[in-house]
């Protein structure tokens, strides 16, 4: 074969090539140069409950389609794979279901993969303009597969009955509506997926999913802006900007979650300000601070406080409808097992609620007496200002302005559902209801914490420590002789 010819049929190939990406939007998806990178973090993950909570025009909708069209033709790249596949397109009512989804399937669905379609309305040999009830989709290892379309105002009772192998939720459905899918894949292990602008508020899907207060290890979601899409371009990021007002901008622009009458921490960010357990250097050590309830839940949070003034929540206790008695137990429990410092005399000191010093007649001894009275010696005098308690708060939460910061470790969950959903009621007023944790952290940050002091430690002292460890050690090894 002559140069000629090698260039003359790799052109040809070439051609074919070019044809074959512009019958096939699916082998153009993530193919270029340009890749979206969160959208190939949905695809890769391997839990069985996805989410994408995206803007609009963040890609968010491309992944679920791509996804559902890779597992009933049976070719995703990143998961195993099967013939006759049985799935469900969940989108809220028909129209939506016409102009969103169903458009975005049959966009990256090549016509050669399709052995059928059935319509609710409209023809099959045009199925863009009508609503699609089922497309039978050829599987590559032999079958027919089955995409059908549902629509969340058709009711739950139209949801009941099938065993599915995936659904996928195109905006946010009702609840009951979401519980029924999740069974109809129960059988066959099936996958659930839902791509969504959260702008009904911190629904269930808020607690189920973003929070995910079950802790439901098969549960993954993933955030998506406008800034994430690489297909998306300044000015147009910009024109639309323009158009949002900045509340709009939260859910429109970063698939965020918000409350309607506002957080009133919206600095706190999970990404910066959780962080993982550490051993916690004794010197660290600072306080508990502790929000009482009897039927309502107690709250206790450790706090530390480093070098350079940052505050660290290193551990939890909330539980409701308990006594004292337990309350004391476990928060000794919980000093135990973190080798929190005591007073020598196995006594840990708190603060609490001033409320807490105050006798009823159902008992002879306040609640900080009943703490005292087991060795938790309580400090009622906090400063219970609230605005001036959120301001320092916020301060602290605030990155990059010169002042200390503060980080809650992972494992203090009940503290960062709150900081998620504290919100303002009417006026400076914040809604009485899951502030529990909020509470006792502003009678801490009120107590104005001081930076940790180095611990200088003489030659004659080390020598000490180093001698009595030795000699502990060498009692261990003689009792396990023994």
């Amino acid at each position: 074969m002559t140069k000629q010819e090698i260039i003359e049929r790799i052109a040809r190939i070439d051609a074919v090539l070019a044809a074959r990406a512009k019958s096939n939007k699916l082998l153009a998806y993530n193919a270029g140069r340009k890749k979206h990178k969160k959208q190939l973090a949905f695809h890769r993950c391997k839990k069985r409950n996805r989410w994408v909570f995206g803007g609009n025009r963040s890609g968010k909708t491309e992944c679920g389609a791509v996804e559902a069209i890779w597992i009933a033709r049976g070719i995703h790249p990143y998961r195993p794979n099967r013939k006759d596949v049985f799935g469900w397109v969940v989108s809220l009512s028909q129209q939506v279901q016409r102009d969103v989804a169903q458009s975005k399937i049959l966009h990256y669905l090549p016509a050669e993969w399709i052995a059928d379609i059935t319509m609710l309305s409209g023809r099959k040999d045009s199925p863009s303009g009508g609503v699609i009830d089922q497309i039978k989709i050829k599987n590559v290892f032999g079958g027919i597969s089955t995409i059908g379309f549902k629509s969340c105002d058709q009711g739950r009772e139209k949801f009941q009955g099938s065993s599915l192998d995936f659904v996928w939720f195109d905006e946010e459905p009702p609840k009951d509506i979401y519980e029924e899918c999740v069974m109809r894949v129960m059988d066959k292990r099936g996958d659930i997926f839902g791509t969504m602008t959260p702008l009904k508020g911190m629904t269930f899907i808020y607690n189920e999913i973003y929070l995910n207060r079950k802790n439901n290890p098969e549960v993954w979601c993933e955030f998506m802006c406008w800034d994430d899409n690489p297909f998306l371009s300044k000015k147009e990021i910009k024109l639309l900007e323009g158009a949002l007002d900045s509340h709009s901008l939260d859910s429109r622009r970063y698939g965020k979650f918000s409350s309607g009458e506002g957080l009133i921490y919206p600095e706190f960010d999970p990404a910066v300000h959780v962080i993982p357990p550490f051993k916690v250097p004794p010197e660290w050590q600072d306080n508990i601070s502790i929000d009482p309830g009897l039927n309502n839940p107690l709250s206790a949070h450790w706090y530390a406080v480093d070098y350079d003034g940052n505050v660290y929540v290193v551990a939890e206790h909330f539980a409701a409808g308990r006594d004292i008695d337990f309350h004391v137990r476990s928060i000794k429990d919980i000093c135990r097992a973190i080798g929190w410092r005591d007073d020598g005399r196995g006594r840990y000191s708190a603060l609490i609620d001033s409320a807490a010093s105050q006798r009823t007649l159902a008992s002879s001894k306040s609640v900080a007496e009943l703490f005292c009275d087991g060795g938790i010696m309580v400090d009622t005098k906090v400063d219970k200002d609230v605005f001036a308690g959120i301001c320092r708060v916020k301060e602290y939460l605030k990155r990059g302005n010169g002042k200390a910061d503060i980080y809650i470790f992972d494992t203090c969950r009940n503290m960062i559902e709150e900081f998620l959903t504290y919100s303002w009621a009417a006026g400076d007023i914040p809604k009485k209801v899951d502030d529990h944790c909020m509470d006792e952290l502003r009678y801490y940050i009120m107590s104005r914490p001081q930076p940790a002091r180095r611990e200088e430690i003489s030659p004659v002292a080390a020598d000490k420590a180093r001698r009595i460890r030795k000699l502990k050690n060498s009692k261990r090894r003689c009792y396990g002789q023994k």
